[in-house]
């Protein structure tokens, strides 16, 4: 009986292996996201001579854009690498740090890079960069595209969050925070007075991308000298990402945990001049609300207890709907890109419908949605190791390029799509 047993035991046996193998190589393919095509990103836009010019002239936003091919198609994946490793090969652009003294005595900072060639229209360009939470212009994902829009001739001045730098000590008892942009304003008209001659490209990543849209709607003046403005990643409002955050779904919950330990190490290590006597909550030090800091676990609980009081918001409400770019986004008038990647694993869904219904009301407004990406991720590579460029620094210098060249050539661009779209 035994003799007759021991053929069948290898059999089951090697099944049980070949199930497990297939197990593991279906969760392998369902994470890495392996079997999601690759295309050339969603537009959405009004058909208009300049939307016709720069789909001509831009041909990132028509070229499919394809992810290393191992990993490059999972948005967890780009987010991780990116946010743990930021780029490949990343340069070390040499700038100058500049100081600006705020109204309420806070040190604003932000570095200052040389362009490194002519730009392509031989004009005066600057781009006014605005990282995303708590970043800075010595992070890998600033410095790499930073260099490479100096070596597309283009100036770029990178505003440094304030709090952001560990080596440069707050003045005043504030930081930070989602939508403040009396830095980003400062740093704005530092650069209009300086260069007289120059025009601006407005840029911000993540975080950024809702306080430039926001500074740019909030006043008409902000928008003189401004070619265009470059929004990457943002979310565009905070009341209708909150509770979007707060969901496992897409992981959002436990990269809500790890940005928020960030802000803590950061807010503590701030925590003299932050919470010292004259504060605005300096109250922390008689009741319970430090402690609250200490035990919180999402970006919320700390923009309640910390980040709400530095502007003298009452409540969490209305932070998030003050410090919102949704509602100046309307009051944009220069040409503007919104780039957003469909496997963002912090932006939910629901919220690009923000930019897709301005797309829909707005000539002004192209909605740029790649399968890919990740969250400021973009790596392109052909199998495994991505390259030093990303599709996004790429993008934003070719889409840069392409609104400057329609400026300089504005009368023969129109004349030309006027004539090739008469009838023969």
């Amino acid at each position: 009986m035994n003799a007759m047993e021991t053929p069948e035991m290898p059999a089951v046996f090697d099944g049980m292996k070949l199930a497990a193998v297939a197990a593991v190589l279906y969760i392998i393919v369902r994470l890495l996201n392996l079997k999601s095509p690759t295309a050339s990103p969603d537009l959405l836009y009004q058909d208009t001579a300049l939307t016709r010019f720069l789909l001509k002239s831009c041909t990132l936003l028509t070229k499919e854009y394809i992810p290393p091919l191992i990993w490059g198609k999972s948005g967890h994946i780009q987010t991780a690498l990116y946010g743990k490793m930021g780029r490949v090969s990343s340069p070390n652009p040499s700038g100058l740090r500049k100081y600006l003294t705020m109204p309420d005595g806070a040190t604003a900072t932000f570095d200052l890079f040389e362009p490194l060639a002519e730009h392509c229209i031989g004009d005066d360009i600057t781009m006014v960069i605005c990282p995303g939470i708590a970043n800075h212009s010595e992070k890998q994902y600033i410095r790499t595209f930073v260099d490479y829009a100096q070596k597309n001739g283009y100036r770029c001045a990178v505003l440094n969050h304030l709090g952001a730098l560990p080596d440069i000590e707050l003045t005043s008892p504030r930081m930070f925070t989602y939508g403040c942009t009396w830095e980003f304003g400062a740093m704005v008209n530092y650069m209009k007075k300086t260069f007289s001659q120059t025009r601006l490209i407005v840029v911000g990543f993540s975080l950024g991308g809702n306080i430039v849209c926001k500074y740019l709607g909030e006043a008409q003046v902000n928008q003189e000298r401004v070619l265009c403005c470059v929004s990457v990643c943002q979310g565009y409002s905070a009341s209708h990402a909150q509770e979007t955050f707060l969901q496992w779904d897409q992981c959002r919950r436990f990269y809500n945990f790890l940005m928020a330990d960030n802000m803590k190490k950061i807010i503590l290590s701030h925590r003299q001049s932050l919470f010292g006597d004259g504060s605005k909550i300096s109250k922390l030090r008689e009741g319970f609300e430090l402690s609250r800091l200490y035990t919180a676990t999402s970006l919320m609980q700390i923009d309640d207890v910390i980040m709400r009081k530095f502007h003298g918001y009452k409540t969490l409400k209305e932070y998030y709907e003050a410090e919102s770019c949704i509602r100046y986004l309307n009051n944009i008038h220069v040409p503007t890109l919104l780039v957003n990647s469909l496997d963002d694993p912090l932006v939910h869904d629901s919220l690009l419908t923000i930019p897709k219904t301005l797309s829909e009301k707005k000539e002004n407004v192209i909605v740029v949605l790649p399968l890919h990406g990740g969250h400021l991720g973009f790596f392109e590579g052909a199998v495994l190791f991505p390259e030093p460029l990303t599709w996004m620094d790429k993008l934003i210098v070719q889409y840069s390029n392409a609104i400057c060249h329609w400026e300089r050539n504005k009368p023969q661009c129109s004349d030309v799509e006027q004539t090739e779209s008469e009838p023969m």
